[in-house]
């Protein structure tokens, strides 16, 4: 198994449902871990065994960009779908960061993750 890290994704989008913040973009930070299965790519040196990081990582940011979100929580969800729809991924974490979301915080997050194997499938 590999492990592919995404690690601060800075984007900016529509979240949250306060009046100030319903019209207003706000920054989101992400951090992605994927797990997959990549034996058959690295043995071979495949390309097309491979997992491309770089089309998740085009696709999680229109999908930020281009929707509003009123919690964190669907926000983060729907990154985590989005990269679960490749049936090589056998396990993901996501964690999004709203900075500034809390007075004297730096930040707050959600994390939420999935996994693909007998017992909890997702498709």
């Amino acid at each position: 198994m590999a492990i592919i890290r995404i690690k601060n994704l800075l984007l900016r989008t529509y979240i949250g449902f306060n009046e100030e913040e319903v019209n207003k973009l706000q920054d989101v930070v992400i951090n992605v871990m994927i797990e997959v299965d990549l034996n058959h790519a690295i043995m071979n040196d495949s390309v097309e065994h491979s997992y491309n990081y770089k089309t998740v990582t085009k696709n999680i940011i229109a999908l930020v960009q281009e929707h509003k979100f009123k919690m964190l929580e669907k926000l983060s969800q729907s990154i985590l779908d989005e990269i679960m729809k490749n049936k090589n991924v056998c396990f993901a974490r996501v964690e999004v960061d709203k900075p500034h979301a809390l007075r004297f915080a730096e930040s707050v997050s959600i994390e939420l993750e999935a996994w693909r194997n007998e017992l909890n499938q997702i498709d």
